[in-house]
């Protein structure tokens, strides 16, 4: 198992059980999600914006529009921190100081480079897809020149980097245990719901396995 260095800006202080610097966590817990957030700094003021993602290899892709400020601006080398949580349950305690929330996290620093390689590039877009959706890329128009071209890929090596993951009950002081108070853990999770068909879909295109069948963690 491989695990990072921990660098002070990525070392968890608080509670820092709940840390965790291994590839293997921190990469599953990545590969569980298709929404980050990307905090980045411009002329002092600082910007979270939220985009999808895939993770190839050892790096963070993220891509958008050709115009768009936070790419361009990423591009430049400026530091950005990417985050990814998921929701896991709801931890109701005794108290309400010790209500908390199950979840998994990573956050990763460094800067963005741009993706200049037209194979590479090609690859991060059908990663986006697969990622979300896998077996749709097969199926669908590949890009043209023109939207590669309106399209900017990014990618963020995971050199530093850092999960914290939170399970298990609620933590409450020993005096709150005897009170006639429920307690546990209420999960939560995103279960796909029936598939819309497009109001302009051919009616003899039956539904793909790959979409009936889907099912996020």
């Amino acid at each position: 198992m491989n695990t990072l260095a921990r660098s002070e800006r990525t070392k968890v202080k608080r509670l820092p059980a709940r840390g965790a610097y291994d590839q293997e966590t921190i990469y599953s817990i990545l590969d569980d999600g298709f929404i980050c957030h990307v905090g980045f700094a411009i002329d002092g003021q600082p910007y979270v914006i939220p985009t999808g993602y895939a993770r190839i290899g050892d790096h963070v892709y993220i891509h958008g529009s050709s115009a768009s400020r936070m790419l361009r601006s990423l591009a430049e080398g400026i530091d950005v921190c990417v985050t990814v949580t998921h929701v896991d349950g709801l931890v109701l305690a005794r108290s309400a100081f010790h209500h908390s929330i199950n979840y998994r996290s990573v956050v990763v620093l460094g800067q963005a480079k741009m993706v200049e390689d037209p194979a590479e590039k090609e690859m991060a877009l059908e990663a986006f897809t697969e990622h979300i959706i896998p077996g749709r890329w097969p199926e669908i128009r590949w890009p043209s020149e023109l939207e590669l071209k309106a399209t900017t890929v990014l990618k963020l090596a995971i050199d530093e980097a850092s999960a914290k993951v939170r399970t298990g009950d609620p933590k409450d002081d020993d005096e709150d245990y005897g009170m006639n108070v429920w307690a546990g853990v209420v999960p939560l999770s995103s279960k796909p719901g029936q598939p819309i068909r497009d109001s302009r879909l051919a009616d003899e295109i039956d539904l793909p396995t790959y979409i009936s069948e889907y099912l996020r963690k």
